[in-house]
C-alpha cells in the first residue's frame, strides 16, 4: 500500500490517562485509609499506631514510580484538612506524609530493593531505610507543625513524635509488603489453597482472641505466622501479619490492651505489631532465598548430569567409529 493512502493512526490518551488515573487512586486509596486510621488513634485524634497510607504510598511508588507522588500529596491534604488545624499546620503536615514516602522510595532503589521481597537484603532495607529511617521525616515534621499551631503542649510532643514515627513505620512494615504480593499470580492446587484460606481464617479468630483476652496470650499468633511465612512466604504471611496487627490496634483502640499510660501503652503495642511483622517479612526472605538456592543447586545438577550424558554417549559413538572396519 502507497504510505500516503495509509490510514493515520489515531492518537490514544491512554499513555497520558494512565499516571493521571494512578495518581487519583492512590489519592482516593489515601484519603479513605486514612479516615479509618483516624478512627483508631490514640493521641487527640490526629495519630494511630498503625497508619496505613504509609503502606499504600510507600508501595504505590516501588510499583508505579515517582511521578506519582502528587496523588499522595492530595491523599495527604485531603486527609489533614479533617485534623482542625491552621492552614500552616496542614500544609507542614502535608509536606511530611509526603516527602517521608519519597525519601522510603529513593532509599530502597538507591540501594537495589527488590519489590518481590525474595532477599534477606530486601527485607532488611525495608526495615531500615523504608520504615525506621524515612519515617522520621513525617514524625518530626507532623510532631513540629502540632507545637507550632498550638494544638499540643511541649509534654506531649514525645508521645505524638514516637507514636507518628512508629505508626508510619509500622505502616510501611505490614502494609508495604502486603501491596507488593498482591499482584502476583498464584497458581496452586486446590489442597494447597485450602490450607491458606484455613491458615487465614484461623489466624482471624486467633487475633480477635488473643488480643482481647485478659490472660496475656499474645504469643500463640507467632505459630500460625511462622507456618504461613514457612508453607507460602509473603502471599499468605503478609496477610496474617496484617491481620493481627489491626486487631491489636483495635483492642488498643477499645481500651483492652491499655493497662497503663499512653506511652506504656504504645511500647507494649508497637513491640508486639514490630514483632509480628519482622517475624512474617525476615522468616519469608530466609525460605524464600532457601528455596531458590535448593532450585538453583537441582538446575545445576540437571545440567551435570545431562553433560555427563552427552559425553558418554559422545564417547560411545568415538569408540563404535574406530571398531568399525572401513568398507
Amino acid at each position: 500500500m502507497n504510505a500516503a493512502l495509509r490510514p493515520t493512526p489515531r492518537p490514544t490518551l491512554r499513555p497520558t490517562l494512565r499516571p493521571i488515573l494512578t495518581m487519583l487512586a492512590v489519592a482516593v486509596a489515601y484519603y479513605a485509609t486514612a479516615k479509618v486510621g483516624l478512627v483508631l488513634a490514640l493521641v487527640k485524634g490526629q495519630v494511630t499506631p498503625l497508619w496505613l497510607p504509609t503502606g499504600i504510598s510507600v508501595a504505590a511508588l516501588l510499583m508505579s514510580g515517582r511521578r506519582i507522588w502528587p496523588g499522595i500529596a492530595l491523599g495527604a491534604l485531603t486527609a489533614n484538612l479533617a485534623l482542625g488545624a491552621g492552614p500552616g499546620a496542614i500544609v507542614m503536615i502535608t509536606i511530611g506524609n509526603t516527602a517521608a514516602p519519597l525519601a522510603a522510595w529513593y532509599l530502597l532503589t538507591r540501594f537495589g530493593f527488590r519489590p518481590q521481597l525474595d532477599r534477606l537484603k530486601d527485607a532488611l532495607l525495608l526495615v531500615f531505610a523504608g520504615a525506621l529511617g524515612a519515617m522520621l521525616i513525617s514524625a518530626v515534621v507532623g510532631a513540629a507543625a502540632l507545637k507550632i499551631d498550638g494544638l499540643i503542649p511541649w509534654s506531649e510532643v514525645p508521645a505524638v513524635l514516637s507514636v507518628w514515627w512508629t505508626g508510619d513505620a509500622m505502616g510501611v512494615l505490614v502494609f508495604t509488603p502486603l501491596l507488593l504480593t498482591l499482584p502476583r499470580h498464584w497458581n496452586a492446587p486446590p489442597r494447597r489453597i485450602a490450607e491458606a484460606v484455613g491458615l487465614l481464617i484461623v489466624t482471624v479468630a486467633l487475633a480477635s482472641f488473643v488480643t482481647t483476652s485478659e490472660s496475656r496470650v499474645l504469643f500463640l499468633v507467632f505459630p500460625m505466622l511462622i507456618w504461613a511465612a514457612l508453607r507460602f512466604q509473603l502471599a499468605i504471611a503478609a496477610p496474617c501479619a496484617a491481620i493481627i496487627s489491626v486487631a491489636a490496634v483495635m483492642s488498643a483502640a477499645s481500651g483492652h490492651f491499655a493497662d497503663a499510660d499512653l506511652l506504656a501503652t504504645m511500647i507494649v503495642l508497637q513491640a508486639f505489631n514490630g514483632s509480628v511483622a519482622l517475624t512474617g517479612l525476615i522468616l519469608s526472605a530466609i525460605t524464600s532465598e532457601r528455596n531458590q538456592a535448593r532450585q538453583a543447586i537441582e538446575r545445576a545438577c540437571e545440567q551435570l548430569a545431562e553433560t555427563v550424558t552427552r559425553y558418554q554417549q559422545e564417547g560411545v559413538r568415538k569408540r563404535l567409529g574406530r571398531m568399525t572396519p572401513p568398507a
